[in-house]
C-alpha cells in the first residue's frame, strides 16, 4: 500500500487534473493494520465532507471556495481505493451529502474480495468483519442499487488478479436496479 504522495500517484493526480481541467483531491487515508478497517472508509468520507464544506463558499480553503465546481464531483481510486470509492458513493446515496452532486465513480481494478490471499489479509485488517460476504468487501445488490452517483466506470486489466471480482461487481451493479449508467 502506497501513500497518496507516492510519485506515481501524485503524477497521475496532476495529469488527471491537467487533462480534465478538474480539481483533484487525493486522500491520504490511514492504513491497516495500525489503523484497522474501517479507518480508511472514514478518512475518505471525512475528505469528501471537507470538500462539500466549500460548496457554499465558506470552507476553510479559499481557493477551493472560489474555483470548485461542486455540481460535478467524481470519486475514484484503484485497488483498495476503488473499494473505498464505492463505499463513499454508497454513503452519499444512503445518507446524502449536502452541497455537492457526485456525478460519478471510477473504480480501477477495484478490490471486492474473491482472491483468497487478499481476502485473508482483508479479514485480518478488519477485525469487525462479518466473514467473506462482509458488505464492505462484497457489496450486496441492495447496496449497489443505492449508489449516490449517476455514473460508474469499472476498469479491470486482462491479467490482473482482481479482474474477476471486478467484473462480478460490474455484473451485480447492472442487475441491481441502480438508476445510473455503468461502463
Amino acid at each position: 500500500m502506497l501513500s497518496a504522495f507516492a510519485p506515481h500517484y501524485d503524477s497521475y493526480a496532476r495529469l488527471l487534473a491537467c487533462k480534465t481541467s478538474a480539481i483533484v483531491v487525493s486522500v491520504e487515508y490511514r492504513l491497516a493494520p495500525e489503523n484497522p478497517i474501517p479507518a480508511c472508509y472514514d478518512d475518505a468520507w471525512a475528505v469528501l465532507k471537507w470538500v462539500a464544506s466549500h460548496a457554499d463558499g465558506s470552507g476553510p480553503d479559499q481557493w477551493l471556495n472560489e474555483h470548485g465546481d461542486f455540481g460535478r464531483v467524481f470519486v475514484g481510486g484503484d485497488s483498495a481505493g476503488g473499494n473505498i470509492s464505492h463505499t463513499v458513493a454508497f454513503r452519499v446515496g444512503a445518507i446524502g451529502l449536502g452541497g455537492v452532486r457526485v456525478i460519478g465513480a471510477f473504480l480501477v481494478h477495484p478490490y471486492f474480495g474473491g482472491v483468497e490471499a487478499d481476502d485473508r489479509m482483508w479479514m485480518y485488517m478488519c477485525p469487525t468483519n462479518t466473514g467473506f460476504d462482509d458488505p464492505r468487501m462484497k457489496p450486496p445488490v441492495e447496496d449497489l442499487a443505492r449508489l449516490g452517483c449517476d455514473r460508474v466506470l469499472v476498469i479491470v486489466a486482462g491479467k490482473d488478479h482482481l479482474r474477476e471480482p471486478g467484473m462480478a461487481y460490474f455484473e451485480r451493479l447492472k442487475k441491481s436496479g441502480w438508476k445510473g449508467r455503468q461502463s
